[in-house]
């Protein structure tokens, strides 16, 4: 079963949605069957390299929204983290273009460590105060999970995944995707945002049972005695 997931870096649902999702696929019977790809999006793909300013002065800027509304939001969405065992520090992230992180999670997924690095991007960008968009911070997340830096500085150097990227960007307008986090079960089912992780455990048993019907069979095409509700065959 493949499961794709879209997601940004500089989402803060997006990493409370991928620790739900963990916790509903660590419980599922077939996990050792399940394929999961991360998937990228960008909320902001206008913003600077480095913005110079706060998460809050970002958002009331930047997005219009109301500074006390923000400082409220900012107050839920780190309650919902620390009930996932996340740590977010709003006051501490460093506001970046995830362009770059994008592409480091497409070489890493060529390594087979694309969940590792995902999960030390946002905790670099919600817990330690990380600049994501920062050359240097990129190489020592991805050299720490085991990558190259050399291979690293050289997909960074030369883009060489930002047409991944962008194919990325565009398969998920394709598909009506609008806001993340997003999975996409064997391109059947949609689950949008950070749903519960029954929520999540359901749809994967759900599309579990289509994908592998129960198939009867009987020993010389006729059925055994068996027992029913109404009772047992004489």
């Amino acid at each position: 079963m493949k499961i794709e997931i879209w997601s940004d870096v500089a989402c803060p649902w997006c990493y409370i949605g991928k620790r739900r999702f963990e916790t509903a696929l660590e419980a599922f019977p077939h996990k050792e069957s399940v394929d999961v790809q991360w998937r990228s999006y960008q909320l902001d793909p206008t913003l600077p390299d480095h913005y110079d300013g706060t998460e809050l002065s970002y958002l009331s800027e930047r997005k219009g929204m109301d500074p006390a509304q923000v400082a409220g939001m900012f107050a839920h969405v780190t309650e919902q983290a620390a009930g996932e065992g996340l740590n977010y520090k709003f006051d501490d992230v460093v506001v970046a273009n995830s362009f770059n992180a994008h592409q480091l999670l497409h070489l890493a997924k060529a390594h087979d460590k694309g969940d590792a690095v995902k999960e030390a991007l946002l905790s670099a960008h919600f817990e330690h105060g990380v600049d994501i968009g920062s050359r240097a911070a990129l190489v020592q997340i991805g050299t720490d999970v085991g990558l190259s830096a050399t291979d690293i500085n050289a997909a960074l150097d030369t883009d060489k995944y930002a047409d991944d990227v962008r194919e990325d960007f565009a398969e998920a307008r394709a598909i009506g995707v609008t806001g993340v986090p997003f999975f996409v079960i064997d391109r059947k089912y949609g689950i949008s945002g950070a749903q519960p992780a029954e929520v999540f455990g359901q749809a994967l048993d759900q599309a579990w049972q289509e994908a592998n019907p129960l198939t009867m069979v009987a020993a010389n095409g006729s059925d055994a005695e068996a027992c029913g509700p109404d009772g047992c065959a004489i």
